[in-house]
């Protein structure tokens, strides 16, 4: 009953259909009040990734006939960002990756667009504002019921704001979308291990898996697939508005991606649980890689239900698993002392979510949008540059 209802309110959520009449009713409205096109920009005064995405609000002002409305608000709570100083420490090394990705700031961006004080009336209407229409997070902007976080996510709101661009204005995006590239290969005698930290109930470990098995083969690299529990089962709370983001943020990623997903089976408790079993003996049986992208399509674009004796078997079956290996997969619970060593691991790099990257010993990555740095770590391995 669970995965009949995570599919049917999954495929509604996500739905392009429903998305096109939200953007129409949104439209209407604005003609029918006479009104401009609005962005909402949100900006969090102690957030990197503020500091960041606010650099970029004159070019939108600039290029867009549109009215740019800023905002201040506090931090996300304990329920959205439930390790803060964690957090804060990882966001002011990943921020710093990601302006050096971009070239941030590329020039002509314009004048600084001036930011309202801090005050605590200001934060308390900022956070107000942006709990009403949805969100958590700073470094967010909203135009018209969809929401973009930081420079990750301005070239989906440019795709947006394409009917209302100034005559004239560059087409290139503010912040073009960075992705992996698997570009030349140096010849090395070095093998670099490529860790990655995954969870069978992440969305976001699902878009990342096809280009982690296609950087592995392309590179040479050891794909050491690092499972851990789902953050809602290790005692992390996952808020509403959390999930109903990720999900509509997943879709649209997934179609740049062109990956199909929506119809969900969450596979939250036993799902997981009898996955990350089966997970644990395909490993060594040289099938974690398939294994791991079976199931998360299967839970994420397919609605299977890995809960289910049949939806398990099927999604084992198809990555070259047996009815043997889960049969001793399910009888076996050591893979509960190498989810718990995984997680002590992933902590110990910086990072308490998933997907996370690791090159060797390198820095942790966190989030599928960063491959295009774990690329750039194997590249520097393959040169003897990363131990």
């Amino acid at each position: 009953m669970r995965a009949a209802v995570s599919r049917v309110v999954s495929q509604i959520v996500t739905s392009p259909t429903l998305r096109g009449w939200s953007r129409g009713r949104h439209a209407l409205w604005r003609v029918l009040t006479g009104g401009r096109p609005t962005v909402h920009y949100f900006h969090q005064p102690d957030d990197p990734y503020s500091h960041l995405a606010v650099q970029a609000l004159p070019a939108l002002k600039a290029r867009y006939r549109i009215a740019l409305e800023v905002h201040v608000v506090s931090a996300p709570d304990q329920a959205a960002a439930p390790e803060a100083a964690m957090l804060r420490a990882f966001a002011e090394r990943d921020a710093q990756v990601l302006a050096k990705g971009l070239q941030w700031p590329p020039k002509g961006l314009g004048d600084p667009v001036a930011l309202p004080s801090a005050s605590q009336e200001a934060l308390a209407q900022g956070d107000a504002l942006r709990r009403r229409l949805g969100h958590y997070l700073g470094a967010m902007f909203y135009f018209e019921g969809e929401w973009y976080w930081g420079l990750d996510r301005l070239a989906f709101l440019e795709e947006r704001l394409a009917p209302f661009r100034v005559k004239g204005a560059p087409s290139a995006p503010i912040a073009p979308r960075l992705e992996v590239r698997l570009g030349a290969v140096a010849a090395s005698s070095r093998k670099p291990v490529l860790h990655a930290f995954i969870s069978f109930r992440s969305p976001y470990t699902y878009l990342s898996i096809p280009r982690l098995r296609a950087l592995a083969d392309h590179y040479g690299a050891e794909l050491r697939l690092r499972f851990v529990l789902p953050m809602v089962m290790r005692g992390l709370p996952v808020p509403r508005a959390k999930q109903l983001y990720i999900l509509t943020d997943c879709k649209r990623e997934a179609e740049r991606l062109g990956l199909p997903f929506g119809k969900v089976a969450d596979p939250v408790g036993a799902g997981a649980e009898r996955g990350l079993a089966v997970l644990h003996h395909a490993i060594p049986a040289g099938q974690g890689p398939a294994f791991a992208q079976s199931f998360l399509s299967g839970v994420f674009a397919e609605g299977i239900d890995a809960a289910s004796d049949a939806g398990l078997a099927s999604l084992a079956t198809r990555a070259g698993g047996s009815a043997s290996i889960v049969k001793a997969a399910l009888a076996d619970p050591s893979w509960r002392d190498v989810v718990e060593a995984n997680r002590r691991e992933m902590f110990g790099g910086g990072a308490w979510g998933v997907p996370s990257f690791r090159v060797n010993e390198g820095a942790t990555h966190w989030g599928q949008d960063r491959l295009w740095a774990v690329e750039q770590d194997l590249q520097r391995a393959l040169a003897g540059g990363l131990s």
